[in-house]
């Protein structure tokens, strides 16, 4: 193993694990038989998060016409997938330092995360995926920056160093990270994804979310999450480090059948649904 690898390695394991209940979320959801009852029961013994689901469940970002009162009409009325899923959200945010080190902004660091979490899910739906699997894609948009806030966590001096190349150079900060740590966040974040037993297609959406040109067959996670990454920069809804501004890679281009100019004029509302993100700051 190069000194490199186990450095990332390190700083993976240093990392804290999902909490007991989302970990078992997790191992039941992936089951085919899982049953919703049994979901709830889980997440019913876990008061802080059943009272987290329910606030998001019922805010503005789900636009409910009624109130749901309990994680079983919560599963109904919004799917098991959307559930866990929130249930992620909920632990990985509650992991996020308040303040940021390295000089990472944390706070336009979850604008921009969120900000690409919803738009994301946006342009999910926009090809076809339904209402409950589209928050895979909000999941993929929320994390796919995740490995800058372990490199400022554990190696923060020379994460602000790769910070001040993006101002002073104008390269950006996946190259800037090469330079200053050898590896950069996409790599790091996939394999914090892999220690969390994340679903591969996660795990392939966070790795894989600057790529211009893929080995393998893209998916439509990874080309709704790089999309959504690019226009949120557009629109400078937050920041989280990188200032260069992105061509939307040819295979992306391809599967929404236009360029990014027209992709982001042609979603409705933008300002609107960026701004229900918000509900997830207030959790």
């Amino acid at each position: 193993m190069s000194d490199l690898h186990q450095q990332l390695v390190q700083m993976v394991d240093k990392m804290p694990a999902f909490p007991g209940s989302v970990n078992k979320i997790l191992q039941m959801t992936s089951a085919i038989d899982c049953a919703p009852k049994d979901l709830v029961k889980v997440i019913e013994h876990d008061p802080v998060m059943m009272a987290k689901i329910l606030k998001l469940v019922n805010s503005a970002y789900f636009g409910l016409s009624r109130e749901i009162t309990s994680i079983k009409h919560g599963v109904v009325f919004v799917g098991l997938n959307t559930i866990k899923n929130l249930a992620i959200s909920i632990a990985t945010m509650g992991m996020l330092p308040k303040t940021g080190p390295a000089g990472l902004d944390m706070n336009n660091f979850l604008l921009h995360s969120l900000g690409t979490a919803s738009i994301a899910k946006l342009l999910g739906k926009r090809l076809g995926v339904t209402p409950d699997k589209a928050t895979d894609y909000f999941v993929g948009g929320l994390l796919h920056d995740i490995g800058k806030v372990v490199f400022a966590q554990f190696v923060p001096q020379e994460m602000e160093r790769a910070l001040k190349r993006v101002e002073t150079e104008g390269i950006s900060l996946s190259i800037a990270e090469v330079i200053e740590i050898g590896a950069d966040h996409a790599q790091l974040g996939g394999m914090l994804a892999e220690k969390w037993q994340l679903p591969h297609a996660l795990v392939t959406c966070i790795k894989e979310h600057h790529s211009q040109e893929l080995t393998g067959d893209s998916t439509k996670v990874l080309d709704c999450v790089i999309a959504a990454n690019i226009i949120v920069k557009q629109v400078e809804f937050g920041c989280a480090g990188n200032l260069v501004e992105d061509s939307l890679p040819d295979h992306v281009a391809a599967r929404f059948g236009m360029e990014l100019d027209e992709l982001q004029e042609s979603i409705e509302n933008l300002d609107e649904e960026l701004e229900k993100a918000n509900a997830f700051i207030r959790i």
